[in-house]
């Protein structure tokens, strides 16, 4: 495959999940053609220091890549100002960019699927994001592939093109939404999209994610998904900066190639539909909420 996009990975405290990710990476077709590039966020606190070192020893024996470079800052940018300046970096310099976080394992055709996608859709002004996971839906009738609104930041790729239209200002994004952008921002309602936004603007997260997804929904754009997941987070076990305890999105990731991509550029009505059921049942009965809430507190407990 001709003009593959190079890697970027965020890297920070977590030594085991940084060597698990990095290992199914490696497992990639196209892994030994790519470029990585490692992002590593300096300690926030100086009891992160001795995580941060760890992690720093393991890139530097990083191989099997076309080429590996470390990028290690020497302050703590956290993790959206990290995300930001090297997706801005690496769009500039290649036009495109596929993202990693220090906890994601991945199929060995995630990058394949991104790769394609990134050249099937480089010229459709409407495609802006390329997500990598996906909930486990009811629906198994769906298309391998489909155009939905929202933007999944567990694993992604993008271009510049598409880029460029990210707004960091929180101001500027929200004054562009009236009550119905609202309503289908959050999906009807079921996801708290919106709340994620009021919560960013009064300090309560500091989420580029949320940013760059109300960019693309206000730019009417769209984004490309699986519909069995290519990668599954492995940091909600509590040792994440922005992660607790939760089992909801565990997903078994798709273990062959996706061979069907949508022609058509417009949103899947179908998969919004099963989307939007998975969001609305996702915590379940309210006996099964309070054994989670329950499970988290014990885990918290147990692993101070």
């Amino acid at each position: 495959m001709q003009n593959l996009a190079p890697i970027a990975l965020f890297v920070y405290n977590r030594p085991q999940h940084t060597e698990r990710t990095v290992k199914f990476l490696k497992q990639n077709e196209f892994a030994a053609e790519s470029r990585l590039f490692i992002f590593s966020d300096g300690a926030k606190t100086p009891a992160d220091e001795e995580k941060v070192n760890e992690v720093r020893e393991f890139i530097q024996t990083i191989d099997g890549f076309k080429s590996v470079e470390i990028i290690a800052s020497k302050t703590n940018l956290g993790l959206a100002n990290s995300v930001i300046a090297g997706v801005s970096k690496l769009t500039k310099d290649y036009g495109q960019v596929i993202v990693f976080e220090d906890d994601l394992i991945s199929s060995p055709y995630t990058l394949t699927y991104f790769n394609e996608a990134l050249n099937r859709y480089r010229e459709e002004p409407r495609i802006m994001h390329i997500g990598a996971y996906m909930y486990v839906l009811d629906d198994k009738n769906l298309p391998e592939s489909f155009f939905y609104r929202a933007a999944t930041s567990w694993g992604w790729a993008t271009w510049e093109r598409a880029w460029q239209h990210f707004e960091p200002n929180i101001d500027t994004l929200i004054q562009q939404f009236d009550h119905k952008k609202k309503h289908e921002f959050a999906i009807e309602g079921t996801m708290n999209f919106w709340k994620q936004m009021q919560d960013f603007k009064r300090g309560k997260n500091n989420s580029w994610a949320i940013r760059w997804y109300a960019s693309i929904f206000l730019n009417q754009g769209l984004t490309l998904n699986p519909s069995q997941s290519l990668v599954n987070n492995i940091g909600h076990d509590g040792t994440g900066v922005h992660s607790g305890m939760n089992d909801i999105y565990n997903v078994i990731i798709n273990p062959k190639p996706i061979t069907e991509f949508p022609t058509v550029v417009a949103e899947n009505t179908a998969a919004y539909t099963a989307i939007k059921t998975f969001l609305a049942n996702r915590k379940g009965s309210l006996i099964s909420r309070v054994k989670r809430f329950v499970k988290e507190k014990l885990n918290q407990y147990f692993s101070k």
